[in-house]
C-alpha cells in the first residue's frame, strides 16, 4: 500500500479521537482547570526575556503582576472562586511584587518605585487583614472573652 494511504488513515483516525473526546467533555474539563497557564506563560517568558537580556527591566513589572495574578487564579481553581471574596487584596500586592521587581532588577530606577511598591504591599496586607476581621471577627472576639474568662476563673485569686 502507498504510503499516503497510511498517513491519511493515521490522520483520520487521530481527527475522530479528537472530535470524540470533545464531545466527552475533556477539553471543556482541561480548559476550565488550566486556563490560568494562559496568564502564567507570558508571565513567565517577560521574566525569561529580561533575564536574557532581551527586554528592559521595565518588564518585569507586568511580568511579576501576570506571575502573582495566575498563581492567584490556581488557587481559586482549587479552594474554589468563593474564596476570591477574601483573596482579592492580592490583586493589589500582584502590583506591588512586580514594581518591586523593577526595583530590584532595574538599574537607576527611582526611589519612588520602591516606595509605590511598599506602599501597595502595606495597603494590600491592610485590607486582608480587614476582611479577615471583617468575616471572622466575631469569632476572634468570641476566643478572646472565652480565654479572658478561662483566665479569671482559673488564674489565681492575687489576680484579681
Amino acid at each position: 500500500m502507498p504510503k499516503n494511504k497510511y498517513s491519511a488513515g493515521i490522520i483520520l483516525l487521530l481527527v475522530g479521537v479528537l472530535i470524540l473526546l470533545g464531545k466527552a467533555g475533556v477539553f471543556s474539563l482541561l480548559g476550565a482547570i488550566f486556563w490560568p497557564l494562559l496568564v502564567l506563560i507570558p508571565g513567565v517568558l517577560l521574566h525569561v526575556l529580561y533575564f536574557g537580556r532581551v527586554v528592559p527591566a521595565v518588564m518585569l513589572a507586568p511580568g511579576g503582576m501576570l506571575v502573582s495574578y495566575a498563581v492567584l487564579f490556581i488557587i481559586c481553581n482549587i479552594v474554589g472562586w468563593d474564596s476570591l471574596k477574601y483573596l482579592w487584596p492580592l490583586f493589589i500586592l500582584g502590583a506591588a511584587i512586580g514594581l518591586y521587581e523593577y526595583y530590584m532588577f532595574g538599574s537607576s530606577v527611582p526611589r519612588i518605585v520602591f516606595t509605590a511598591a511598599i506602599v501597595l504591599a502595606a495597603a494590600s496586607v491592610l485590607f486582608f487583614v480587614v476582611m479577615l476581621m471583617w468575616s471572622w471577627g466575631v469569632y476572634l472576639v468570641a476566643a478572646l472573652f472565652i480565654a479572658a474568662g478561662a483566665f479569671l476563673m482559673f488564674g489565681k485569686r492575687k489576680r484579681w
